[in-house]
This record gives structure tokens, C-alpha cells and sequence, in this order.
């Protein structure tokens, strides 16, 4: 598999006077499980429309599998499986049927067509429906014949727009299963608004706000960073933060909460040094009340609203 099975410079799309996707860049390695986040309208569906040929961008350069989206699009479209949000299906088709269909106009070969069929339908477990109508198709199984469709002719690039919609727990743990096992031998791009979910399977995260890109990079780096100490105490909440601010080895203080006279405080240390004990100890002989004290790192929920309110106070990008 190429080092670069998706690349994508100074990718934009307006419409009129509105940027819904303005100059984002990013590449994603052969291979890899890649979760694409934003809230509603920040440009997700429509950056997987541009790299899967479905809408032009108007400006810019995005290439899969080093074919150009705009001037080699048949080479595109034949080493991807797309799944979009709202999956286009025919009612009146059974299962089987329709991914007969699908598999003959992908251009499988009528040797291989059987078995890749077999297995589409065994890994997206839809095997035991496969000969009901599609009208009669729950939200989930018709999500999960959308995979199967996506996954029919062993493409080297799957871009999932939203994978588990509809689904109940069960299926959304299996069809995650599903993706994870597809990762290595194809690349996944996966959009999807369930944050445990990219934690769950994703190493790499982007996160597209307004538009723009905000943050690119893997998940194991966020467990790297330093960890802070959570205080919850009884007391003066000012007085308590002056304090503690003034203790050897803290950094930075921040009152988070104050609730009468509880206050909940973070607080960052030089060199990552564990203060836990001679905190407590120093709260202890002040005569406050110490209700919580441990470590917490930063987690994906907790960059996700970051990096959205931040894009959101700043306004339009």
C-alpha cells in the first residue's frame, strides 16, 4: 500500500458567499484508522463528497491513492468504498440481490463475485437478512448493507461517513469491530460524532471546525501530556487559589467551579511532579476541608470542546 493513500492541500468548497471548507490539509498514511470530527456543518460530509469525486472542489488539490480526484476520478473511484451518511439504496431489491447488482457494476469478476459477496455479508452480519427486501430494513441494517456495499470490492481507501447511525449498542460494537480488523490491510477515513467511538478504534484524530482545521494528531499524544491535579475544598475559594499558587513546584492554578464554599480547582506542576500528598498535607494544616484531590489527563471530550469553543468564540473562520 502507498505511504500516502490520502493527501489533501489547500482543499476548499464554497457555496456563494459561505466557506464550508476552507484551505484544510492534511495526508493520511496506507493503512491507517483515521477518526474525522467536527460538529454539525463544519465541513465533514463535504470534504469525504470532494475526496470521493461525488463534488468539486473550487480550489485546491486532493488525491487518493495518488490518483487526482478532478482529473483522474474513474482511478479514484475504483480504489475507494464510500459510505455515506443517508445511503442510497433500492427498496424494492432484496439484500443479496442488490449486492449482486453493486458487484457487477464495480466490475468483480464473476470468479470472485460469490466470495466477496459471502464475506460482505458474513463480516457486516447481515447474512441471516440477506434475502428480505431492503424496504423492510430497519435505519441499522440498512447502514450496515451500506458497509457491505462500501467493503464489496476490497478497496484499497474506505471513507465512512457516520457508520453507526441507527444502530442499537450491540451492532455499533460490531460494526467498530468490523472497521478496526478492515484497518492495515485498507485505510480508513471515519467521520462520526460519538467520541468514544474514534477513542475506541481511531489512532489519529482531525478535528474540522467552521471550515477549517484545528487540530491533527494522534490520540497516544494526548495521554503523553502532563497530567493535572483535580482539588475540590471547603473554604475561601480566593484565598485557597493564593495559596495554592504559591506552593513550591505548581505552575498554574485555575478555579474551575465555586459552589458556596466548595470550590473546584486544576492545577498544573513543574515537571509533572505529584504534589498530591504535600497538598493535602498544607490544605490539612490550613484548616480547609479537602473533598477530592487526584490526577486527570486530558481526554478526547476535553480536547473536542476545546478546540469547537474555541473556533466558536473566535467566530467564522
Amino acid at each position: 500500500m502507498s505511504d500516502r493513500a490520502i493527501e489533501v492541500e489547500n482543499l476548499s468548497k464554497q457555496y456563494g458567499q459561505v466557506m464550508a471548507v476552507d484551505r484544510i490539509r492534511f495526508e493520511v498514511a496506507g493503512g491507517a484508522l483515521v477518526g474525522l470530527l467536527g460538529p454539525n456543518g463544519a465541513g465533514k460530509s463535504t470534504t469525504m463528497r470532494m475526496l470521493t469525486t461525488f463534488l468539486p472542489a473550487t480550489s485546491g488539490i486532493a488525491r487518493v491513492c495518488g490518483f487526482d480526484v478532478m482529473t483522474d476520478s474513474m482511478e479514484v473511484r475504483s480504489r475507494l468504498g464510500y459510505l455515506p451518511e443517508s445511503v442510497p439504496l433500492y427498496p424494492e431489491m432484496r439484500i443479496e440481490e442488490y449486492l449482486v447488482y453493486r458487484a457487477r457494476l464495480k466490475g468483480i469478476p464473476r470468479r470472485k463475485r460469490h466470495a466477496r459477496i459471502e464475506y460482505c455479508l458474513e463480516r457486516c452480519r447481515i447474512r441471516e437478512v440477506r434475502r428480505r427486501l431492503i424496504s423492510t430494513l430497519s435505519k441499522g441494517y440498512r447502514q450496515r448493507v451500506g458497509l457491505a456495499d462500501a467493503m464489496l470490492a476490497d478497496p484499497a481507501v474506505l471513507i465512512l461517513d457516520e457508520p453507526t447511525t441507527g444502530l442499537d449498542p450491540i451492532q455499533i460494537r460490531e460494526t467498530l469491530s468490523t472497521i478496526k480488523e478492515l484497518a492495515g490491510s485498507h485505510t480508513v477515513l471515519l467521520s462520526t460524532h460519538i467520541l468514544s467511538e474514534v477513542e475506541a478504534i481511531c489512532d489519529r484524530v482531525i478535528i474540522i471546525n467552521r471550515g477549517t482545521l484545528r487540530w491533527d494528531g494522534k490520540l497516544a499524544s494526548l495521554a503523553e501530556q502532563a497530567p493535572k491535579l483535580v482539588m475540590e475544598v471547603r473554604g475561601p475559594a480566593f484565598e485557597i487559589q493564593s495559596f495554592i499558587e504559591h506552593e513550591p513546584n505548581v505552575a498554574k492554578v485555575k478555579l474551575v467551579s465555586s459552589d458556596k464554599d466548595i470550590s473546584l480547582f486544576e492545577i498544573e506542576t513543574v515537571n509533572r511532579a505529584d504534589l498530591r500528598e504535600t497538598l493535602a498535607k498544607r490544605i490539612f494544616e490550613k484548616g480547609w476541608s479537602l473533598r477530592r484531590l487526584d490526577h486527570r489527563r486530558q481526554t478526547l471530550e476535553d480536547l473536542y470542546m476545546s478546540v469547537v469553543l474555541r473556533g466558536d468564540a473566535a467566530g467564522p473562520a
